[in-house]
């Protein structure tokens, strides 16, 4: 990303590593909505900054601190690399996303260079890094990076119970993961939002009972009609700021509205009283970004190794060759309708 509205290749150094820190080049790559998103200036200004954070990646170096990689080593490199020392992070349920402050664990793009390059970097490398387990596919296992991660923290944070009834707004990767996690956690029905159709018959095998389509009329009164009522909680996992005011409309007293859904830096969220019980209706409000770091990595890879889930079926426009990034960025950029994920497979002999 060169600037708003501009990207395309640009030459930069290999990166510096420091001591806990291993140098990367990347044999998978994912393109995330939130990639194209930045490149339009949806979280700002920003310059000649190296995009993507969702990435396999083969050690190329390490620093002399590092005990459990080598080079040759095949990773999963979660797309939340925290600082391990930062306090932020040793506070009770502190969710690690955010040491050293708001999303400040979230380094690709925002404090360092991305992934969709020759080489670049990983900080806190044997807390960050996971090796890749030789029986979970490379789509799998790319797919942990934040999709799967994302998806299921929307559920986590939404605090379901076993036999609830959750709605989630978007079957986009993430919304499509978010369904995967509330079954896992034990929802008992799960209605989904979307229109797309491939998008729509895989949220039904990741459990979704419902697929609601606003264009069939007020998304509002057909959830509540199939839910005989309001629900326990929703997730946001697509939408812009009205969505909120749905989610809020059709949750119970005591619900979740949980969202893990990126919201342009334009928007402005304005609830009226009365959604929220005039303040009193103990519903909670949750907004979240995944948690990094390589522990949480290796439980998402636990699910996978078990077949418990394959979040490798969103990855459908696959491309081979570094030289292809560009295009599975303009696909995920133009999303043609039967897009669900880009991804680009690299090798390097």
């Amino acid at each position: 990303m060169f600037e708003i509205n501009k990207v395309g290749w640009l030459e930069k150094d290999i990166p510096e590593i420091g001591p806990l820190d291993a140098l990367m080049r990347p044999v998978a790559v994912a393109v995330c909505s939130s990639d194209t998103h930045m490149s339009h200036g949806g979280s700002g200004p920003a310059f000649n900054v190296i995009l993507g954070h969702e990435a396999i990646g083969e050690v190329v170096r390490v620093g002399e601190l590092v005990k459990n990689f080598k080079p040759g080593d095949i990773c999963v490199v979660p797309c939340c690399t925290p600082d391990w020392g930062e306090r932020d992070l040793q506070m009770r349920d502190s969710n690690n996303a955010h040491g050293g402050g708001m999303m400040r664990s979230f380094k690709f793009l925002t404090q360092k260079d991305g992934v969709f390059a020759e080489f670049f970097s990983v900080n806190n490398a044997d807390s960050n890094l996971v090796l890749k387990p030789d029986n979970v596919s490379i789509d799998d296992a790319l797919m942990t990076t934040d999709m799967m991660s994302t998806g299921f923290y929307g559920a986590e944070q939404a605090n379901i119970q076993i036999g609830d009834t959750v709605v989630v707004f978007g079957i986009g990767p993430v919304g499509l993961m978010a369904i995967a996690g509330a079954r896992s956690l034990g929802a008992g029905k799960i209605i989904a939002i979307g229109t797309r159709p491939n998008c729509a018959e895989l949220a039904r095998e990741y459990g979704a009972n419902h697929i609601v389509s606003y264009k069939e009329g007020d998304v509002v009164e057909q959830i509540t009609a199939i839910a005989g009522g309001k629900v326990d909680s929703a997730i946001i996992a697509g939408g812009n700021a009205s969505t909120m005011l749905q989610a809020l409309s059709i949750v119970k007293s005591n619900g979740v509205v949980s969202n893990i859904n990126y919201f342009d830096a334009s928007e402005t969220f304005t609830i009226p009283t009365f959604m929220w019980g005039l303040g009193m209706s103990d519903i909670s409000i949750k907004g979240g970004f995944c948690p990094g770091g390589g522990y949480r990595i290796e439980r998402l890879l636990n699910m996978i190794s078990n077949d418990r889930v394959h979040p490798g079926k969103l990855l459908n426009y696959k491309y081979e060759g570094f030289e292809k990034i560009p295009d599975a960025f303009k696909a995920m950029d133009e999303k043609p309708r039967d897009l669900i994920k880009s991804g680009v497979y690299i090798n390097w002999d």
